[in-house]
């Protein structure tokens, strides 16, 4: 299965698709961060929220760039449609830890981080260390959801772009309301607003839990559609 991620990981970048997400991430993190200082849990917590779509995009992408044919012949070859299925969210995986830590450094080199000013701010240990958990949070939400929209789980290039957009509107919609609706989306909105002021450790418990029910619920999903589609 290590082989498996290893050429999926360099089919993605060698065939120039891991060009486009990151010069996107590149993109909104520099007008995200060039307008000013924040203090580092609010802008980890923006940060978190805006490379969602991102992430699942660049998700989609890396499923999206073995053939039908070729996916058929990796199954074969690891002799699990588990294991080979597992492979393609590993890699999908290890890219957007890199476009996470990314996302973390840069905010430094652009100077864009600041400490607390006033008595109500968070330390500033404890606004990156939250900020690290909610792109840590993001990651495998933004990683089912590009399952979701890739070839082998949607039946047209068509409804694999309504659900990235959906899935990345719906998150920013339904996380804005305080009802049962935010748990038809992973909690995007809903973390970046508990981590500017600094969430309880219940809080955070939910947040997370929210956040890995609805990754787990998308990716059953995910294996049910590729099941289906085989």
């Amino acid at each position: 299965m290590i082989a498996l991620v290893r050429m999926r990981l360099a089919g993605f970048v060698r065939t120039g698709r891991a060009i486009a997400p990151m010069i996107a991430g590149l993109v909104v993190l520099g007008v995200l961060h060039g307008g000013g200082q924040a203090q580092a849990g609010e802008a980890y917590g923006v940060s978190a929220v805006v490379l969602f779509p991102v992430l699942a995009w660049q998700t989609k992408l890396l499923l999206d760039v073995e053939p039908d044919v070729a996916r058929r012949l990796a199954l074969v070859a690891v002799g699990s449609r588990s294991r080979e299925l597992a492979a393609g969210l590993v890699a999908a995986t290890v890219a957007g830890l890199g476009t996470v830590l990314i996302a973390l450094v840069l905010p430094w080199a652009l100077g864009a981080i600041t400490g607390p000013e006033k008595p109500e701010h968070l330390p500033l240990a404890q606004g990156i260390t939250l900020g690290v958990w909610a792109h840590l949070l993001v990651l495998p939400a933004a990683v089912a959801l590009g399952a979701l929209a890739s070839r082998a789980a949607t039946d047209s290039p068509r409804y694999g772009v309504l659900v990235l957009v959906g899935g990345a509107v719906g998150a920013i919609v339904f996380g804005l309301r305080d009802s049962v609706l935010p748990w038809v989306a992973p909690p995007m909105m809903a973390t970046a607003r508990a981590i500017t002021s600094g969430p309880s450790g219940l809080r955070v418990v939910e947040l997370t839990g929210h956040a890995l029910l609805w990754s787990a619920a998308a990716l059953a999903l995910y294996a049910w559609l590729r099941r289906n589609r085989a």
